[in-house]
């Protein structure tokens, strides 16, 4: 989907007035014939800004709702994302730029417009249950989180995860949201028979930071409360270091790790913090606004780790950087994780897959 024609403002907003949003920009996509730029007029219409920007909502149809990927460094091939843009407003969140596919920005456009897929749950049965589907793990909520605060009153995601429960279908999810313990009975269930794995995503324990890094997701200490519940229902349950953020979060690793343990983690996993296309420049306009004694130090120790540039998109790569310092985080994570004791994450049961019958469909004679 794509709005033809439509170009909308980039306006620039500072930082200390946008409640709940951490873009400082709203720059147009890199997809669109013109540009905008912000500048003084004399009128004072810079000064008369809103303070809150509304989040809008927008119905998104989908002719398939199961995406499939090829990439060798990730361990799922297929995903569904119930929503297009994030509420929880992450600056550096590695989804922005799909936002430009819609002709919007990457900016303040991916935190307050969203789309969401209200026929979502039905595409998935049909497609579940067609004759040429293979059963495989599914991740639910990747590009975007499936538990962002919309989910509260629309429960795409429950509706989802509902359809995947009835067919006896595993189902991975990574979330930074507390929400998801509203949807412990079905992840429960599931759960005893291998069909559910769940993964909290921390990037830092501060709550000052958190809430300009992360301003609409779970505070940190909530997110811990969150491993702890799931941990006691008996689900599998990961915690994501991610992203790791040199010089502004690095130096926590071992404690995150510590805590989550201690809430009852299983397994860990950490990524490095990923800068691809408009998120780069967000992510700088960010430091700028809110850590400008360390910008220049974090940009560069990330060009350390991405051989020079400040992104690199490789296979193998792209998750946990290259050179020394990259070295250094990913020995520093593996003695942690065994002096913890973390184990590895159970295999996925794919032997009590039942397709979803679909109203009117002719039954198998078998």
């Amino acid at each position: 989907m794509r709005f033809q024609g439509t170009h909308f403002l980039s306006y620039h907003v500072d930082a200390t007035r946008k409640k709940g949003r951490a873009a400082v920009s709203n720059p147009s996509g890199r997809y669109e014939s013109r540009s905008h730029e912000t500048f003084d007029d004399g009128w004072g219409t810079l000064e008369t800004l809103p303070e809150a920007i509304p989040t809008t909502l927008t119905v998104d149809t989908a002719r398939q709702i199961i995406t499939y990927n090829r990439s060798p460094d990730v361990p799922f091939d297929r995903s569904i994302n119930p929503y297009r843009g994030c509420e929880h407003g992450c600056i550096y969140c590695f989804a922005r730029p799909t936002h430009t596919w819609l002709g919007l920005s990457a900016g303040l456009d991916f935190e307050t417009r969203l789309f969401y897929k209200p026929d979502a749950p039905e595409r998935l049965k049909e497609e579940l249950a067609s004759p040429k589907y293979r059963c495989q793990p599914l991740a639910l909520g990747i590009n975007t989180d499936a538990y962002q605060p919309v989910e509260r009153r629309l429960e795409l995601t429950r509706s989802l995860l509902e359809v995947l429960s009835e067919a006896h279908h595993p189902v991975s999810i990574v979330t930074k949201s507390s929400l998801i313990e509203r949807d412990l009975d079905l992840l429960t269930a599931m759960a005893r028979d291998g069909l559910a794995q769940v993964a909290v995503s921390i990037t830092t324990l501060s709550r000052r930071l958190a809430r300009t890094l992360e301003p609409r997701a779970a505070a940190p200490q909530r997110r811990l409360q969150t491993i702890a519940r799931l941990a006691e229902s008996g689900i599998p349950t990961s915690v994501m270091v991610a992203p790791l953020i040199p010089v502004l979060t690095d130096s926590e690793l071992e404690t995150i790790l510590d805590e989550a343990k201690v809430a009852g983690a299983q397994s860990a996993d950490y990524v490095l913090l990923r800068l691809p296309h408009e998120t780069r420049m967000l992510f700088k306009e960010w430091l700028a606004a809110n850590q400008p004694l360390k910008a220049e130090r974090v940009m560069e120790r990330i060009r350390d780790t991405r051989g020079g540039r400040e992104y690199d998109a490789t296979f193998g790569k792209r998750l946990r950087g290259e050179g020394a310092y990259a070295d250094l985080l990913a020995q520093r994570f593996r003695l942690a994780t065994k002096r913890l004791g973390f184990g590895k994450t159970p295999s996925f049961n794919t032997e009590l897959f039942t397709p979803p019958r679909i109203a009117g469909q002719q039954m198998s004679l078998f």
